[in-house]
């Protein structure tokens, strides 16, 4: 009867989190970010896939979740260092017919020493640095430090999520070796943006993850297979449709903004064959096992009486959201 009647009050207190989210989010829906939506829908839906434990102290802070699962982008043109962490090129370690990881260790050290850390972060650290990530979110748990617990929590979805893009791992990243400029936006914000709600998002509960390492770089090869269909589908759809309704115009705010048309998008989204649904579904279930993960690794600590200094929680959303344009590492869309 205790644990039921826990149950009932963390649910009644989810929904008066949640709501007070949702009316958030629709206050500032008008100046949000195009294109930021995927990364805050899989964080969202990973909070709920959490065991109970675990999932009680991460829905209180869910706006934070959601809101910081974009910070890792709103500052890489701030960072140098930060871009190379979004993405990985693997086309640039093979040739036409090769296996694109036949010359690719998997451990850091090993692949410095093949290739050089120069090389690597030129052309993209994204499955590495999801591992050091991981750690630091470990370290975290284990040290009971909630601000820097939320912080890791929401950045490393982040990185997951990319590392389940397509696009992210390729250095065709937005179709400009293959006259497809945009493809990148088309895939990533534009079908979510149309095909989102469609979705189904309850895909069963957070798993361990013996391999860490494992599991991120079985992750980039999926994404890395899918690539082919990406590229060759939207040529196919686009001769298909022409270019006179491949594009439309779209009130965005006081902006009439040039778009993909909806009778595109439609169109490639189905030829796709639900992939985009498939790797948002597998995105949100690695996250939340992720999550799981450093928290059993770092012993199940008991984290109900954690609370969170408003100071800390205004020092922590300032630094991840301070946007200062200089000296870009390398130019992608990572949203």
């Amino acid at each position: 009867m205790a644990n039921l009647s826990n149950f009932r009050k963390l649910k009644r207190f989810s929904l008066l989190v949640f709501t007070g989210f949702l009316f958030t989010q629709n206050q500032t829906k008008l100046n949000s970010q195009w294109g930021f939506a995927g990364h805050q829908r899989i964080n969202e839906f990973a909070v709920y896939l959490l065991p109970a434990e675990l999932q009680a102290v991460f829905i209180q802070h869910l706006p934070y979740l959601i809101s910081q699962s974009v910070a890792p982008d709103q500052r890489r043109y701030a960072v140098q260092a930060e871009a190379p962490r979004h993405y990985i090129d693997l086309d640039h370690y093979y040739k036409k017919g090769q296996d694109p990881f036949w010359n690719l260790p998997q451990n850091w050290q090993e692949a410095m020493d093949c290739h050089s850390e120069d090389t690597l972060q030129a052309y993209g650290i994204v499955p590495w640095h999801v591992v050091r990530m991981k750690y630091r979110l470990q370290k975290a748990f284990e040290e009971k430090d909630l601000t820097l617990l939320l912080k890791y929590a929401a950045e490393i979805g982040h990185y997951i999520a990319d590392a389940h893009v397509p696009l992210h791992t390729t250095e065709n990243y937005n179709g400009q070796l293959t006259n497809q400029h945009g493809i990148h936006g088309l895939w990533e914000s534009r079908l979510i943006e149309l095909q989102a709600e469609n979705y189904n998002y309850w895909i069963g509960k957070a798993k361990y993850l013996p391999s860490i390492q494992k599991e991120i770089w079985a992750a980039v090869r999926a994404s890395h297979a899918a690539l082919d269909s990406v590229l060759r589908f939207e040529k196919m759809v686009s001769h298909e449709i022409g270019l006179a309704e491949k594009y439309s115009y779209e009130q965005r705010g006081s902006t009439l903004t040039k778009v993909y048309s909806r009778k595109f998008c439609e169109a490639y989204h189905k030829s796709l064959n639900g992939m985009v649904e498939r790797r948002l579904r597998a995105a949100i279930m690695m996250v939340s096992s992720v999550w799981y993960t450093a928290w059993v690794d770092a012993g199940q600590p008991d984290l109900r009486k954690l609370q969170l200094e408003a100071n800390q929680k205004k020092d922590v959303t300032e630094n991840d959201t301070i946007q200062k344009i200089n000296t870009r590492w390398k130019q992608r869309s990572c949203h």
